[in-house]
Formats: structure tokens, C-alpha cells, sequence
């Protein structure tokens, strides 16, 4: 399942050769790729999309699948995953958010994952571009402010 969220799983391509031994189903989500655009917006919900893959699984009559979900995805794959455990043989998250089981990350926590790739570009810029996100924030400065202070300060030079 791809991230984004809400992007199409055409991103995923092979996933890195996984195609040359195993048979890849990549699901667009309500809305993306090449799935039709809802006439009814409240349909994009978690809920129905859950139902979306369960649909998908019987349709291609498999009785157990694997399930790799990426980033956003990963919600959609543990909401899966707890309505239905017995359609699964293996789930693999690969960097999930995982608000749908109530687990938040720190952005702290975010700092110090990013810091395990420093030493190289484009990381060390995105690192010390998140330590003045973090610096801003922690002076009262929230992210908001942030973002509208750093859009006058690029309008004010004329960029």
C-alpha cells in the first residue's frame, strides 16, 4: 500500500526487485492512480478504504496474503490488520505513522532518527533545517509561526 498520504502506488515501481520473485498487486487508494475519484467524498474514509483491500484479497481469491505498506500506508495496513489477522501471513511497515494505533512520535524523537543519517546530503541540511524548526518551536515560535515568519522573510527579499 503506498504512502503520501492519498499518492499513487505507482511510486513503488518494483519495490526495489521484490517483483522478480513474487507477484506485486499495487492497490491505488480511492481517488489516486488510476482509481476513480468517489462522487461521494466521505467514502475516502479509513473505514471504507480497509474494506477497499478486504474487496481486493476476495476478489483475487486469496485466502492469506503478505501486505507492505509504506509510510501513510502503514495506517491503512494495522486497520487491516485488526479486522481482519486471519487474511494475513505477513505484514511489513516500512517507516509507518502509526496514529491508527494511537502511537505518537515525538519530534524529537523524529531529530534523532534523522541524525542516525548524517555525514551526507541531503541529510545534513534536512537535519539542520529540522533543528531551527525545532529551535523556532521551542521559543514559542510554533510551527505555524514558523512557516508564515520564513514566507515573509523569502517575500520581504524579493524571491
Amino acid at each position: 500500500m503506498p504512502g503520501g498520504a492519498m499518492r499513487a502506488s505507482a511510486y513503488l515501481g518494483d519495490l526495489g526487485g521484490l517483483a522478480d520473485g513474487r507477484l506485486l498487486i499495487l492497490l491505488d487508494l480511492r481517488g489516486t492512480g488510476d482509481s476513480a475519484v468517489p462522487a461521494d467524498e466521505s467514502t475516502y474514509r479509513v473505514d471504507h478504504q480497509v474494506g477497499d483491500v478486504e474487496a481486493l484479497r476476495a476478489r483475487l481469491c486469496l485466502e492469506r496474503m503478505d501486505l507492505l505498506a509504506h509510510s501513510a500506508g502503514g495506517n491503512l495496513a494495522q486497520l487491516y490488520a485488526a479486522a481482519h489477522p486471519e487474511r494475513l501471513r505477513r505484514t511489513v511497515l516500512v517507516t509507518p505513522t502509526a496514529w491508527a494505533v494511537d502511537l505518537p512520535v515525538a519530534a524529537e524523537d523524529r531529530l534523532e532518527g534523522a541524525r542516525l543519517r548524517a555525514g551526507g546530503e541531503p541529510y545534513d541540511t534536512a537535519i539542520a533545517a529540522y533543528e531551527r524548526i525545532l529551535a523556532d518551536t521551542a521559543h514559542g515560535e510554533g510551527t505555524g509561526s514558523w512557516f508564515a515568519a520564513r514566507v515573509e522573510r523569502f517575500l520581504a527579499e524579493g524571491a
